[in-house]
């Protein structure tokens, strides 16, 4: 039988740490007023650090009175406190350490080749410190850029960059950017952003690097020409001049053609002026995420979290999608009635539900991988979930809660729209289609137990936008039309404003389509807005 003294053994080696007896190494850390002094043990060095084993074991290595003395200035006393404890108990606590602490504990580690503790931190973080990572990924990448070891947590601020690129091309750090650094950026196929944003960023940074030179190139020398070609060269491969529109070469590049050579020259010319030439290069974007969204509510960016949602991934940032999104039904579009929504619906397979709440940027909805249908039975699943965010164009706020697999996780019902769980998430377009339910009551029939943040009945009201093609011949010609209903005594009573001038005019349903204009209405709303303009459509911001 075997016995495990390990928890034993690790409290000893901290009291020896403690008590400091037998010591034989001293380490200097920090500067002042931060220098501190440790006394340790250079058998334990050697067997737990490499680092410390390769100091340790030069014959030159400083010694005084038998003691060997190790010098580490740039390295935190507070930092290596920590460290050095980990060194003799392998135990640290990194749960209650902030984003910047961890960085520092990660990135000292890493200088001590301390392969396990740096790898168990950048998971950590990656896990744990989404918003630290979120807030300034430039000023972390800028950080860990040089630590080789650090590739996950490296990818993950280089996947949000590219994403987002404004963070730092519209950021006082961008010129400040090493050039190494922006050549890892500049390589991405993911960067999203336009060829010729990417090279007009790349003028600002050249011309950031070089003070002396004027900020207008109509007047640089040949001198100028040179040095600003010496600050590029690097990047001038990387630009993808081939995807920018003639125009834009003509007006943004060809002022700076100088620092391009001869042979790229007349192949950008050749590219545009001769018919059916094509250059070999490689377009940007094409390994990132390519999705056309046919949504007045999501973009791309939301189509990585659903993705990620589907399927069951922490990781926030992907480059490729396995998946085609295909817009079915759109309520102001195809009808909100339960017919439309089964018409369009009806046994397409897996789908996800997303739903606008009016006069917010909230969002909510869910996911149904198997199928609708008009069955009026239920379906059983443990990957179908609902979600819902505070604020659309904000992600971290969002709450996703899965099907704990019973009877209910999806429900058909020929009346209804998406109907998930026994009562969690449904709208009941035979009733009231404007209006959806959510009940959290931790019942036994519940089928997704954790709560999201929505109040028991959502307003969600659809709207139907009148388009000019659409309008009777005998609809007001000129100028835009603002009809506001009041509800009083069943009448509907308005103002009509024509050409900038401002009509009473009282009105019923009936003499609104004696004029010509459709009658609109919205259940729930106390006003109605609709508005035609002759320049512009209207686009309701309401649920579709």
């Amino acid at each position: 039988m075997s016995y495990n003294f390990e928890s034993g053994l690790s409290k000893a080696l901290e009291q020896l740490l403690k008590i400091e007896s037998y010591y034989d190494v001293i380490i200097h850390v920090g500067r002042e007023p931060n220098f501190k002094e440790f006394h340790a043990h250079s058998n334990i060095l050697c067997c737990r650090s490499e680092y410390f084993n390769k100091i340790l074991s030069t014959e030159n290595i400083e010694k005084k009175d038998g003691k060997y003395i190790i010098k580490e200035p740039n390295i935190s006393s507070q930092v290596f406190e920590i460290i050095l404890k980990y060194l003799y108990t392998d135990q640290m606590n990194i749960a209650n350490k902030t984003g910047t602490e961890l960085l520092d504990l990660m990135i000292i580690s890493d200088k001590l080749m301390l392969k396990k503790l740096v790898k168990l931190i950048e998971e950590y973080i990656i896990e744990h410190q989404q918003r630290f990572l979120q807030n300034d990924p430039v000023g972390i990448l800028r950080i860990i850029s040089y630590c080789k070891a650090l590739v996950n947590l490296q990818e993950l601020c280089l996947n949000k960059i590219c994403s987002e690129p404004g963070i730092l091309f519209n950021s006082d750090k961008f010129t400040q950017l090493s050039a190494p650094l922006l050549e890892i950026i500049l390589k991405r196929d993911d960067l999203n952003l336009n060829e010729i944003e990417i090279w007009e960023n790349l003028i600002k940074w050249g011309l950031a690097q070089e003070q002396v030179l004027n900020q207008d190139v109509s007047k640089w020398n040949k001198d100028d020409f040179n040095i600003f070609k010496r600050i590029l060269y690097k990047f001038i491969p990387l630009i993808r001049f081939y995807e920018i529109p003639s125009e834009d070469y003509f007006n943004k590049v060809k002022p700076y053609e100088k620092v391009l050579s001869k042979e790229l020259r007349n192949d950008i010319t050749k590219f545009y002026m001769v018919p059916g030439y094509k250059p070999i290069y490689t377009p940007r974007n094409s390994n990132c995420l390519k999705c056309n969204i046919d949504s007045i509510i999501i973009n791309q960016k939301h189509i990585a979290h659903f993705v990620n949602w589907i399927d069951r991934k922490k990781k926030e940032y992907i480059n490729d999608v396995s998946y085609e999104f295909k817009l079915l039904y759109r309520a102001s579009r195809d009808g909100n009635t339960a017919a439309a929504f089964h018409t369009k619906c009806d046994n397409k397979g897996a789908t996800i539900v997303i739903v606008k709440i009016k006069n917010s940027e909230q969002i909510f909805g869910g996911y149904n991988p198997l199928f609708w249908d008009s069955s009026n039975s239920e379906k059983s699943t443990k990957d179908s979930f609902i979600f819902s965010t505070a604020d659309k164009n904000n992600f971290q706020s969002a709450k996703v809660v899965y099907s704990n697999g019973n009877q209910y996780s999806i429900r058909n019902y020929s009346y209804c729209g998406p109907y998930f769980g026994c009562n969690d998430l449904f709208v009941n377009l035979r009733d009231n289609p404007n209006l959806w339910y959510y009940y959290n009551f931790n019942s036994v029939n519940d089928s997704y137990i954790d709560a999201l943040n929505l109040p028991n009945q959502i307003d969600v009201a659809v709207s139907k936008i009148i388009r000019r093609s659409e309008l009777p011949a005998n609809a007001l010609t000129r100028g835009a039309i603002k009809l506001w209903n009041e509800k009083q005594k069943n009448q509907e009573h308005g103002t009509l404003f024509r050409n900038g001038l401002l009509k009473p005019w009282k009105c019923s349903q009936n003499s609104l389509e004696d004029l010509g204009l459709t009658w609109v209405s919205r259940n729930g709303l106390e006003d109605l807005e609709l508005i035609w303009d002759i320049d512009d459509d209207y686009t309701s911001n309401n649920a579709r």
